[in-house]
């Protein structure tokens, strides 16, 4: 079993994860709504994708430029900068976001980036710089990611519940234990002309509206953990308890 991430070239029975692509294109589709919520008109876009030797990276890119390229070419966005985080290093794509806001003079209304810790790297920039807040999103739902949509400096964020994996992984290992064929729900391609047989879970899409519905009502984080410090307030205004 490969699980969470795909062994290109690899030799597995069953991959097991999430449908990544469409976590981008739950990105890609939320930065939208935001830019559209707030008035930005013509913004320009940067993006910070994940590690460039990650095939999750590859997908959650296809997923939101699948989003994000018909935007581009009418003119509704701007393409702006496009770097990829090798290792997904939070401290590199700070320097990386940086390097972005001296190039175009601070003129970014928007980032797609790939994971909270990414978005977080991008909030810190912003801060260190007394610049506004723009619409940038995440991935992965963790406390940090959801206190920033709290306080109105991230977009959105993607919960993957990481339950919902393991259990599936689960029901693949019995079945090919047993010698009886494992459910799947998908085929994922696996280097040139081959496929492995997928189980893909379904990603959801986090902003304030609903974070006590989801990761919440899940038990993967507490309002402990999300409303601490300074956070506290936002918790009250979204009536989280």
């Amino acid at each position: 079993i490969d699980y969470d991430r795909l062994t290109l070239g690899g030799g597995a029975d069953v991959y097991v994860s999430f449908d990544n692509t469409r976590v981008g294109q739950l990105q890609g589709h939320g930065l939208v709504k935001c830019i559209q919520q707030q008035g930005i008109s013509k913004p320009v876009v940067a993006e910070l994708n994940g590690d460039p030797g990650d095939n999750n990276a590859t997908l959650f890119a296809n997923g939101y430029n699948s989003v994000l390229k018909s935007l581009y070419t009418s003119g509704t966005l701007a393409k702006g900068p496009n770097q990829s985080v090798p290792k997904w290093d939070n401290q590199q794509a700070m320097t990386i976001f940086e390097q972005m806001l001296q190039q175009t003079g601070n003129k970014i209304n928007a980032v797609l980036a790939a994971n909270d810790g990414l978005a977080n790297s991008v909030i810190s920039a912003e801060t260190a710089r007394k610049l506004k807040y723009v619409p940038v999103t995440g991935q992965d739902a963790t406390a940090a990611g959801i206190q920033h949509i709290l306080a109105g400096q991230q977009c959105m964020t993607v919960y993957k519940a990481v339950k919902k994996e393991a259990a599936a992984a689960s029901k693949v290992a019995v079945a090919l234990v047993k010698g009886t064929t494992p459910p799947t729900n998908a085929t994922v391609q696996n280097g040139p002309g081959k496929t492995t047989p997928a189980q893909l879970e379904t990603p959801v899409p986090v902003t304030a509206a609903n974070i006590e519905q989801t990761v919440i009502k899940d038990g993967f984080l507490t309002p402990a953990q999300i409303c601490a410090g300074t956070y506290a307030a936002a918790c009250t205004k979204y009536g989280i308890k």
